[in-house]
């Protein structure tokens, strides 16, 4: 097995460090990561400056093939896949991201993306996050992405379709068990905070606390509430079919 990991949170991030120590244990492993924090980018590209692919030596094991981009995370998997590396990889792990990755939020998540630019490509993806903690311990959820990966690989996922996990940031004993999630819907109170800087202007500054829900249900948002790992196929086509077929009546002119 090939797997290409990447995350935004930097090359040098804690979370891709422990992914890839568990990953190369089952397959050859290539690093291809922003150089520096891309967290909230969203599946923004580089159009307009150079791109730059620095190969880099990780402390814990100098050997890896590793590059550090320049770039977003949908950067560094488009270069990894189409120029950087020597042969085509057999799936694409996006993380550990510090910080969860639930519900809406997935669409301003560098982390996600990164996993969409790996399904865009054809390659299975999987996009792996761990919910945010004081000390975070990767462990748990390098060696998920590793067991994950190779049932992967082996049942195959549907064409555009990539796996979104999230993993509680609680000891091992503590997780309650696994659940196939749809996403919730992330909404936030308080969102901007208003201040003024010492020439009186007022400015904003993105705050606000989630307002989470109450109930365990199917969403990734209640799964992680009740202490399970959450596992959400995400499907990038945001076409509403249902509603296609309203529209083809709608008496449009030109």
């Amino acid at each position: 097995m090939r797997v290409l990991l990447t995350n935004d949170d930097g090359i040098f991030a804690d979370g891709i460090q422990e992914l890839s120590k568990a990953m190369q244990k089952i397959a050859a492993v290539y690093i291809v990561a922003p150089d520096r924090e891309r967290s909230a980018v969203g599946h923004a590209i580089t159009m307009h400056n150079p791109l730059r692919a620095d190969k880099v030596k990780l402390y814990h094991n100098p050997n890896l093939s590793a590059w550090a981009v320049n770039g977003t995370p949908s950067d560094c998997v488009k270069l990894a896949v189409e120029a950087i590396l020597p042969e085509r990889p057999d799936i694409v792990i996006s993380g550990v991201n510090r910080g969860a990755n639930l519900g809406t939020d997935v669409l301003y998540s560098g982390t996600v993306s990164a996993a969409v630019e790996g399904v865009i490509s054809g390659l299975p993806s999987i996009a792996v996050s761990l919910t945010a903690v004081e000390n975070p311990d990767y462990t748990l959820a390098a060696e998920f992405a590793a067991q994950l990966s190779k049932i992967v690989l082996k049942k195959a996922l549907p064409k555009g379709t990539l796996l979104n996990v999230n993993v509680p940031g609680i000891p091992r004993e503590e997780i309650a068990g696994v659940v196939v999630t749809r996403l919730g819907v992330t909404r936030y109170h308080n969102e901007f905070e208003e201040r003024v800087d010492p020439r009186g202007r007022s400015y904003y500054w993105m705050a606000g606390e989630v307002i989470e829900e109450t109930e365990c249900n199917d969403t990734d948002l209640s799964a992680i509430r009740c202490n399970n790992i959450s596992v959400s196929p995400i499907h990038f086509d945001f076409t509403n079919y249902e509603v296609m077929g309203a529209l083809k009546d709608w008496d449009f002119k030109l």
